[in-house]
């Protein structure tokens, strides 16, 4: 809540502000310089903090509500706070879309939650991930047997040539980690 009128000091800044750049914490009734208030704000959304206690010392119970700042932060931060809030009230009840683009928030259904469901699509970019891995869809391959492979293996490239592997019967070489075939003889593997 602004305030108008005389001169006050900015319990923050200590320094004496017109009465038109006062903010109210309305919660409490503590006053301090709405520049000081932006400047709180914005670290504590930084630090993705959504319930924003008043900054004065000592204070209990005091709260910063969004719906108050709506004149002294930026949109995309407003927006930002709006996020925060959502995603604590919906708690662990969540998931990301694993795709860089989009990492749209998800809510996971009931207990079971993402655990239930393994193949998902993204209602906002409409592309298909593991609900249990969290990670773009892993086609023909298990959860187990994909968080078995190492992070350099796990692109769409290399599961295409793990199941080509599987399917032609290829192994490894021990030493270079090449992909060999048996073509004859023993199943000795020389680098």
């Amino acid at each position: 809540v602004y305030g108008h009128g005389e001169l006050f000091d900015c319990a923050i800044c200590m320094e004496t502000v017109p009465g038109t750049l006062k903010f109210s914490v309305n919660s409490c009734g503590h006053a301090f310089c709405s520049s000081c208030v932006t400047q709180y704000v914005v670290l504590k959304l930084d630090d993705k903090v959504a319930l924003i206690e008043c900054p004065h010392p000592g204070c209990e119970g005091g709260t910063i509500e969004p719906e108050s700042c709506h004149g002294i932060i930026p949109t995309d931060l407003h927006d930002k706070w709006g996020l925060l809030l959502c995603e604590l009230a919906v708690g662990a009840k969540r998931i990301y879309c694993p795709y860089l683009e989009c990492s749209a928030l998800l809510l996971t259904d009931g207990e079971a939650g993402a655990a239930a469901i393994a193949e998902a699509e993204c209602p906002h970019c409409h592309r298909l991930f593991c609900a249990r891995c969290a990670v773009p869809w892993h086609d023909g391959f298990g959860c187990e047997e994909f968080q078995k492979l190492g992070q350099d293996e796990r692109g769409r490239e290399d599961l295409l040539l793990r199941r080509l592997v599987g399917m032609e019967g290829w192994q490894r070489c021990p030493k270079c980690q090449m992909f060999v075939e048996k073509s004859e003889g023993c199943n000795y593997i020389k680098c």
